[in-house]
């Protein structure tokens, strides 16, 4: 059953990802009516929302996978998820909700380089996520015929 749970999580993750940093933050700024500060504001409890929940399911990933190898490269993929997430949770994400609340504020802000560190870490985040959940899909469908 933990093996389901896991491969249910790691797949839903993926495309929680490709949903919301992929098509809906940058299709929301296109929506008539749809200002700067509103986008961000939106913005902001969206991918605070996401957040909270990339978190829970890494814990549930990381419960599901407590008492198998990790010496291996599901291993691998799920520690480099593990630090991208936490490099998200714990520096880039409230360094990024501190530039939109300037934003929002009407404050000018500095050109940043972090928006675009932001897009590529969810995306290495993404990859790893299908790659593993074509890792651990593959495992149970060897598991099934034997």
């Amino acid at each position: 059953m933990k093996k389901y749970i896991l491969c249910f999580c790691i797949i839903f993750w993926s495309g929680l990802i490709a949903g919301i940093s992929f098509l809906e933050a940058p299709l929301k700024f296109q929506a008539p009516g749809v200002t700067i500060p509103l986008g961000l504001g939106i913005g902001q409890l969206v991918f605070q929302a996401l957040n909270k929940i990339e978190i829970v399911l890494l814990v549930l990933i990381l419960i599901c996978t407590y008492q198998t190898s990790l010496k291996n490269l599901k291993g691998l993929l799920l520690l480099f998820i593990t630090i991208l997430l936490l490099t998200d949770t714990f520096w880039l994400l409230p360094l990024l909700d501190e530039r939109a609340k300037l934003v929002l504020g009407g404050k000018p802000i500095t050109e940043s380089f972090h928006h675009i560190l932001y897009i590529v870490i969810e995306s290495f985040k993404f990859i790893l996520l299908v790659i593993l959940g074509f890792l651990n899909l593959k495992d149970l469908s060897h598991e099934n015929r034997h």
